[in-house]
């Protein structure tokens, strides 16, 4: 049983471990998104603060446009890759636990199972000997305890006579 909880916990540290590196690589990518956007964005609010005409206007906000829809892009393939790496590790730690989690949980498995038939061996045993004690008194005839009905009369028909294949033959036999 101790074996098979060390390999739980063993398996279940790993994946903790594993998510939890996932999950701070995830907040880090959206610090880092979050600290280009700022930039992007004052960047782009300083060229249209000093635009003097409209059409300067437009063209910087323009010009700000394609950069930040390539930075979103690459955020979200940056996404997938930390999805992709985090799914790897996690098959990977599973895998590395999974026989000998398995080997544990049969061993426990079997455990219980040889337990529970000796269990009920002994069980059987034991009921066994209670009957035999409790019938063995009126089997045994040499020590006073009461026999069976019909065991002294075994060969004596009802009424003390002999049958008549047995002793009543042979007396009409000679006295005739």
């Amino acid at each position: 049983m101790k074996s098979h909880i060390d390999a739980q916990a063993a398996f279940l540290n790993d994946m903790s471990k594993s998510l939890f590196a996932s999950f701070q690589q995830m907040c880090d990518l959206n610090i880092q998104l979050v600290q280009t956007m700022l930039e992007e964005t004052t960047l782009a609010s300083k060229q249209v603060l000093s635009a003097d005409r409209q059409s300067e206007l437009l063209s910087a906000a323009a010009s700000r446009a394609q950069p930040t829809a390539d930075k979103l892009r690459a955020y979200q393939q940056h996404i997938a890759r930390l999805a992709a790496d985090a799914q790897v590790e996690l098959a990977r730690v599973a895998e590395q636990h999974v026989q000998n989690t398995s080997r544990t949980a049969r061993a426990l498995a079997d455990e219980v199972a040889r337990d529970a038939t000796e269990q009920t061996e002994r069980g059987l045993r034991a009921q066994e000997e209670t009957a035999r004690q409790f019938t063995d008194p009126f089997a045994r005839g040499g020590n006073g305890a009461a026999q069976p009905q019909g065991a002294s009369r075994q060969h004596m028909p009802p009424g003390g006579q002999p049958a008549a294949g047995q002793g009543g033959q042979q007396r009409s036999a000679t006295t005739h």
